[in-house]
């Protein structure tokens, strides 16, 4: 007797979280310490500026000693992490800054430390930073799956977010009891911890090339190249930009202006820089809960989202409209963050993934203090004007990338 067989789809494979991977596992561990670390050298560092000079202009000095670097030699630290290796780059950035930070710690305990030495603690962290950015984004991609990138940004940044609203309190209570160098001592033990897991992490692979090795300006056009030749890649790269040109600035400046001028009490500014923090951390965290289909149609819709809630904010005048405003611009601002960085990782070939997340990276930081300057000169004009103008600019370059058809094919 013949029996008929009946064929039942295949359910698709549940993609494992992230932190079941040893690899990421070990990587966020070390990365979680290490961002610890990093909140009382934020604490630290201004303040013994501050208490040493009683300068804001030396202040200003010393954290643009640490802004120029970063923006100048972002692109240059993604042609490198394509030539020698994510990893080890990662090891090498880690390893000078325990060796710089231990001995501002050492110099600050024996009452040696010269200002001098604190400009050029800002300068080396600022380089530092210019090659380690693009190589962390190009490393995670070798210890998660494509499918796993959402989630695992997520986690990442949601780890960072946390750090930055738990660990500034205690960093505050330990100099205040201790002094400056046990701040900065902690920092230089957090290190030891990113080390010791990558020193465990195998390198990415290489991606094999027939082609000679360009000198490094001529690889940095290439990458720039690459960039401009995939039409998606480019205008959600522009979205970026903007994004973070017209959000960077009037968020940072205009915030504390409307809540002088509107509310005129320090608590209206608290709740709303708390406002955006809980917006960004909730956002980030949603980008992970699940996988998004459709993404060339809901990276443009949030982003116009973004655009909306920053056009209205200078004409709100309740503080609770305006909170929730905030609130609903940061968190889709985080969820956007999360989803971008990811498809960019998943999109890019492993052989100029450095060169791109550079220009990624240099979209979301070289252009911080243009848009802090602009903002300052913009609120002259007008606060609200202001608003609506980035606003403005942020849904017109948002209409534009819709308008390319590769981006509305993005999957």
């Amino acid at each position: 007797m013949a029996t008929a067989t009946v064929s039942l789809p295949l359910a698709p494979a549940v993609s494992r979280h992230p932190l079941r991977e040893r690899n990421f596992r070990r990587l966020w561990i070390g990365n979680t310490i290490s961002w610890m670390g990093d909140q009382f050298y934020l604490v630290a560092l201004p303040w013994l500026i501050l208490q040493r000079t009683a300068s804001s202009v030396v202040l200003g000095a010393i954290m643009m000693m640490a802004a120029i670097p970063r923006a100048v030699l972002m692109l240059v630290g993604g042609a490198v992490t394509d030539r020698i290796s994510p990893r080890k780059i990662m090891i090498a950035t880690a390893s000078a800054r325990t060796i710089l930070v231990a001995a501002i710690a050492v110099l600050l305990w024996s009452h040696e430390l010269q200002l001098w030495n604190l400009y050029v603690l800002a300068f080396a962290f600022g380089v530092a930073d210019a090659f380690a950015a693009p190589a962390a984004q190009a490393f995670l991609p070798s210890l998660v799956t494509p499918e796993q990138l959402p989630t695992a940004n997520s986690v990442a940044q949601a780890s960072a977010q946390i750090t930055t609203l738990i660990a500034p309190a205690p960093a505050g209570l330990l100099i205040k009891a201790l002094g400056a160098a046990w701040a900065f001592f902690i920092d230089a033990v957090s290190f030891l911890f990113i080390i010791g897991a990558l020193l465990r992490l195998p390198d990415p692979p290489q991606a094999a090339s027939g082609k000679p090795r360009r000198n490094m300006w001529r690889s940095i056009l290439d990458g720039l190249q690459y960039v401009k030749s995939d039409v998606a890649l480019a205008s959600l790269l522009s979205v970026a930009a903007v994004l973070n040109f017209c959000i960077a600035g009037p968020i940072s400046i205009g915030v504390a202006f409307i809540a002088k001028q509107k509310f005129g009490s320090p608590t209206a500014f608290g709740l709303l820089m708390s406002a955006l923090a809980a917006g960004s951390l909730v956002g980030v965290l949603a980008a992970g809960l699940r996988k998004v289909r459709k993404r060339g149609l809901m990276l443009p819709g949030v982003s116009a989202l973004i655009g909306i809630c920053t056009a209205v904010i200078g004409v709100l005048s309740q503080l609770w409209t305006l909170g929730a405003v905030l609130f609903l611009m940061s968190a889709a601002a985080g969820f956007l963050n999360v989803q971008l960085l990811a498809w960019f990782q998943q999109r890019v070939e492993r052989a100029v993934l450095g060169r791109v997340m550079s220009v990624l990276m240099f979209a979301a930081v070289g252009l911080m203090p243009l848009s802090l300057a602009a903002a300052g000169v913009a609120i002259k004009w007008s606060l609200s004007g202001m608003f609506l103008g980035a606003g403005v600019l942020v849904l017109l370059v948002t209409t534009l990338a819709a308008m390319n058809r590769p981006v509305r094919e993005i999957n």
